[in-house]
């Protein structure tokens, strides 16, 4: 999709220091849950742009990003200020690493990665799938919708950042599927030597690296 105004249809806190932000779906946006969109504020004279990653199940009607507020952003704080009616700047979706149906999802997810984590997740359910979830973080967001999904069913381990992931990561993967990985760079290193620990190729995940 080529940029273009979207109208914001609701903006409501998910965390600490964190907003979901739904914005209307146009004609033939066709996105899934681990795609991403970016997103400029309209008349911004700087025109400062980031990429979100969709965190909602599926874009009927309206879609979902998660956006992480740092106070000292650029962008995220103007952000966390809109209210429904105002319009954002869009274009996408992008990206290839995202849930194309596969019958067991196993998301590991740090910080902002819970977004497309809790999206995907939910969307595997829906579809009569099995979704796993291993999310780190010291202040989680998107608890009240992994409450939800453990308790349709999923897997779900919440840690420490500065717990070990290893044990998590493996009881995750021990009935197989495909792993997907979200998350800042150092976070995805960790990632990696868990799955390769559980004996995982970590090559055949989907990953998703945020910076």
């Amino acid at each position: 999709m080529d940029e273009r105004l979207l109208p914001v249809t609701a903006v409501r806190s998910v965390g600490p220091d964190a907003v979901a932000i739904d914005i209307e779906t146009p004609p033939e946006f066709d996105a899934r849950p681990g795609q991403f969109v970016k997103v400029t504020l309209p008349g911004d004279e700087d025109e400062e742009s980031r990429f979100y990653t969709i965190s909602s199940p599926d874009v009927e009607g309206t879609f979902e990003m998660t956006v992480g507020i740092d106070p000292e952003g650029a962008v995220a704080p103007r952000l966390a200020d809109l209210e429904a009616g105002d319009e954002l700047l869009v274009a996408g979706p992008f990206g290839s690493d995202y849930y194309e149906g596969e019958p067991r999802a196993v998301v590991i997810a740090g910080g902002p990665g819970v977004g497309p984590a809790v999206g995907i997740a939910e969307r595997a359910l829906q579809d009569g799938n099995e979704a796993a979830v291993v999310y780190q973080d010291d202040d989680p967001i998107h608890v009240e919708r992994l409450d939800a999904l453990e308790a349709d069913g999923a897997f779900v381990s919440l840690l420490a950042e500065d717990e070990d992931m290893t044990e998590a990561v493996a009881d995750a993967v021990a009935d197989g599927g495909q792993v997907f990985v979200y998350g800042f760079a150092d976070f995805l290193d960790a990632a990696t030597a868990a799955l390769e620990a559980a004996g995982v190729d970590a090559d055949g995940a989907k990953v998703e690296n945020f910076g």
